[in-house]
């Protein structure tokens, strides 16, 4: 499913229009980027968490010419599924 066809169908669902949903979206999505950037948790209910990480630095070997390289530490966005969300998958 594209986000096309996924905006569409939120919108049959929900009684609306396509580009009032697309807004929503589009609002939704930002809140959930800038909440992460400022390293906080999402939890949504029956569906998992959101959360940011901090990798720690590390040295990576390449197998080709056994070169070592220093990967420096960075965030990384994590996501948990619910146990809700687990079992209607399987």
């Amino acid at each position: 499913m594209n986000n096309k066809e996924f905006i569409a169908e939120l919108a049959r669902r929900t009684n609306s229009n396509a580009k009032e949903t697309q807004q929503k979206m589009n609002v939704l999505v930002q809140e959930i980027t800038e909440r992460l950037c400022e390293e906080d948790s999402i939890s949504i209910s029956n569906f998992g968490v959101f959360e940011t990480k901090k990798r720690l630095e590390r040295v990576l070997v390449s197998p080709t010419t056994g070169q070592r390289m220093l990967v420096p530490p960075k965030m990384v966005v994590g996501f948990k599924q619910s146990g809700v969300l687990k079992n209607k998958i399987q």
